[in-house]
């Protein structure tokens, strides 16, 4: 059996199956898709890719199927699904998943096709698994499809350690040892055995410290906000199918914005790291609740109206384009409905832990509306933001 070195597991070993399914061009894509995509403007040693984190995915599956005695081919179509877990992911990851979902009406995690057709089914049905199984395991269907994809998944146990690691915080470090052993099945739920209400905090807190430092950065948001409006004005601008553009890498639709006239001041920004800047930076209490649940159309609409506002004041020449409004939706913690056992009794992580509701509150306390714009007309966008938003400043 061969290992992989890895820079958070150490070495990794590889079954006949993970080989082969590593060397499909499915998988090696995720070589040229960094995990943390523009957090990277904020940290820049954080240039890890999904490739290493859906091998270090592998490896925790591997580990969990082991502990839980779950053998031969059930275990073998969960480390293929762990190690698949992310093919399906666009360029820059979740930057691109909203316009993924919007054009071809499917989410990363629904791979069905991917799996049942060319190399990746091919290799799957040589070693006698169902690629149709797979694509459930990876969407989190079934008994085991919660070890990859639910509440105490091994993506999540990877993701935070993996990150923590490449940026250099120290927030995300969790006992995912700990955490693998605690693992147990009550009733077909996944759950945490007796006594481990402090394990399942912590990665709570891991969760919480990195959006706050990490995930929500201003930065990585305002840079994730200009790729994503770029990347629709250049599927509107061009006769680059959706198709194309979910199959992309982030050197290829860098590339292809630059080459795109509608998309290349985009482009040029986010290369040099010329981004715009925040207008607006408003707290949860100050925003109107209509404007923190805005949908898609209600957002375009937003700044299509403070576009027109603050072109009319006549102070600057600001055009639609030049306007990002960016709300993070309604704050939640999913990862409070954990399963603990408690007292010999299974439950909810939130009735147990006084801990979740301060972790609430510090996430409703963190959340911040952003309206971003180019550094010249920060002022007129602003003044124009907060009448057609409604902002209390």
């Amino acid at each position: 059996m061969k290992a992989i070195k890895d820079s958070v597991h150490d070495h990794i070993p590889v079954c006949d199956l993970a080989a082969d399914l590593l060397d499909t061009p499915e998988l090696q894509r995720l070589r040229h898709i960094k995990q943390l995509s523009t957090v990277r403007l904020v940290y820049p040693s954080a240039n890890h890719t999904r490739f290493e984190h859906s091998l270090g995915v592998y490896y925790l599956a591997r580990e969990t199927c082991s502990l839980l005695d779950v053998a031969d081919d059930r275990a073998r179509a969960v480390r293929a699904a762990a190690l698949l877990h992310d093919v399906g992911h666009g360029p820059y990851g979740h930057q691109t998943e909203g316009i993924i979902e919007r054009r071809l009406g499917r989410h990363h995690d629904e791979v069905g096709d991917l799996l049942a057709s060319g190399e990746l089914g091919a290799v799957l049905e040589s070693h006698g698994l169902d690629p149709d199984e797979v694509a459930d395991l990876v969407a989190g269907n079934g008994r085991l499809g919660q070890l990859v994809a639910g509440e105490l998944d091994v993506d999540r146990m990877d993701y935070l350690v993996r990150d923590a690691h490449h940026t250099g915080v120290p927030y995300g470090t969790i006992d995912h040892s700990r955490l693998l052993a605690a693992l147990q099945f009550r009733d077909d739920r996944l759950v945490l055995s007796e006594g481990n209400v402090q394990t399942a905090e912590g990665t709570l807190v891991a969760r919480a410290l990195m959006n706050a430092t990490v995930y929500r950065h201003h930065v990585s948001r305002i840079a994730g906000a200009m790729l994503e409006r770029a990347s629709e004005r250049l599927l509107d601008s061009t006769d680059l199918r959706p198709e194309e553009f979910a199959r992309m890498t982030d050197d290829r639709l860098l590339g292809a914005l630059r080459d795109c006239p509608a998309t290349a001041d985009a482009a040029r920004r986010l290369e040099h790291r010329d981004l715009y800047k925040r207008a607006v930076w408003a707290k949860l209490d100050a925003v109107p609740e209509g404007v923190v649940t805005a949908d898609r159309d209600e957002v375009r609409a937003f700044e299509r109206e403070i576009a027109e506002t603050a072109d009319a004041a006549g102070e600057a020449d600001v055009s639609p384009e030049d306007v990002l409004v960016d709300t993070p939706g309604e704050p939640g913690m999913p990862e409070s409905s954990t399963r603990v056992v408690v007292d010999g009794e299974v439950r909810r992580l939130a009735d147990e832990s006084p801990l979740v509701e301060g972790l609430r509150a510090a996430g409703r306390a963190q959340w911040r509306l952003g309206v971003y714009a180019p550094e010249e007309t920060v002022p007129e966008v602003g003044a124009a933001a907060e009448r057609v938003l409604g902002v209390e400043t």
